[in-house]
């Protein structure tokens, strides 16, 4: 019973007893804790993961998420970050020194490519980006020094796949870790550890908090290596999340699971509807099944989300503006992952003073299905398209 979704969700870590009852566990506001004898405080000191001490190590509040993460993602132990970008930056920084190599997959979240490439080379650590997709070219990047191999399946705007344990598989050969981004999928519909990933990282801006209202990242593992990272990266960099936004992020599992069936189904209907339209080029979505890693995606995944990308047949970036500007019920917006339809015209990226533009062609738009009604959402895209 107790790996149960139902059981996880609403009462896995909840002590009402300890708590008048209460249906929804108190939100502990607190950033110290008081000890009544001198023994107690020394034996919290020797386990500050697992006891209460001060709120930037250890919190009841943010404990409870912890253990519904974990068990979602089924590992032993979980760290919540103050954002998803904190969560990757720690977790690479966890599996490297001085002199070290990482392996990432290519078109990664912004963020990811930024650490690996601005910030962690000031400290003597190498990198390379590589097509995921392809083992061979993978294993060639590997050196002596290559301690780890980061995977994004799939990632966020185009959905380029890696065979995530064909990857474990070459990752232990080599003696490397591995750590995925699962943002996109969500623990519902795919969970890396099962497929032997070390390490497994969300922004729990996006799906797992699912209304728009949190910026938060989690990092599940094994308790070595959780209890590493909260030494060494956790309590020394302090990218804690507060105990008021945990309580939020709690409120949010509770309907995690019919929330991606929404997405999941309404995106499914846009895309059938949208495919073949004389203004689109081809539509970009995992489980679609003209989709090129289709099959993959189905052996890996049980479900697919809100996320799909279009590629568009206009003559220019001026044609695709103007169709963007009529419409009106997908907000322009980053992220992803709540209530609400959001669209990314990658064409507003374009020809930024200062900037080079970005890899992805102007011509795509990445579209988020939120809770509305597909017919709703549709209804609009579609007057906005007649152009």
């Amino acid at each position: 019973m107790e790996d149960h979704i139902s059981f996880i969700l609403n009462d896995l870590g909840e002590h009402r007893e300890k708590y008048f009852n209460a249906m929804s566990p108190p939100i502990i506001q607190t950033s110290n804790f008081v000890f009544p004898a001198v023994a107690d405080f020394r034996n919290a000191i020797l386990d500050e993961l697992n006891s209460h001490i001060y709120t930037k190590g250890n919190n009841p509040t943010v404990e409870i998420l912890r253990k519904k993460i974990a068990a979602l993602e089924a590992t032993d132990d979980a760290l919540i970050f103050a954002s998803g970008t904190a969560a990757i930056s720690m977790t690479i920084m966890s599996c490297v020194g001085q002199g070290d190599h990482v392996i990432c997959v290519r078109h990664p979240y912004s963020w990811t490519a930024t650490v690996l490439s601005r910030y962690l080379v000031r400290f003597g650590v190498t990198y390379d980006f590589v097509d995921g997709s392809n083992l061979d070219a993978i294993e060639a990047l590997i050196k002596p020094n290559t301690k780890l191999l980061f995977l994004e399946s799939p990632n966020t705007f185009t959905y380029e796949l890696q065979d995530i344990t064909a990857c474990v598989a070459l990752a232990k050969k080599h003696n490397m870790l591995t750590a995925i981004d699962n943002s996109h999928a969500s623990p519902i519909f795919q969970q890396p550890a099962k497929m032997g990933v070390d390490i497994i990282i969300h922004s729990a801006t996006k799906y797992i908090n699912g209304h728009s209202d949190v910026v938060a990242g989690v990092v599940c593992s094994s308790h070595a290596i959780i209890k590493k990272m909260f030494i060494d990266e956790y309590m020394v960099l302090g990218g804690i999340i507060s105990p008021h936004d945990a309580s939020l992020i709690i409120r949010g599992l509770r309907t995690l699971p019919i929330r991606m069936e929404r997405v999941q189904s309404s995106t499914q209907v846009i895309v059938a509807a949208l495919k073949g339209h004389k203004a689109i080029k081809r539509i970009l979505y995992p489980f679609d099944v003209d989709f090129p890693q289709y099959e993959l995606a189905k052996k890996q995944m049980t479900g697919c989300g809100g996320l799909f990308t279009i590629e568009f047949d206009f003559p220019d970036i001026e044609t695709l503006l103007k169709v963007v500007g009529k419409v009106k019920r997908w907000k322009i917006a980053v992220s992803w992952g709540g209530h609400e339809a959001l669209m990314l015209p990658m064409a507003a990226l374009y020809n930024l003073p200062g900037r080079d533009n970005p890899h992805i062609p102007w011509n795509f738009v990445r579209f988020y299905v939120g809770l509305e009604e597909p017919d709703y959402l549709l209804e609009d895209l579609l007057e906005a398209l007649e152009i």
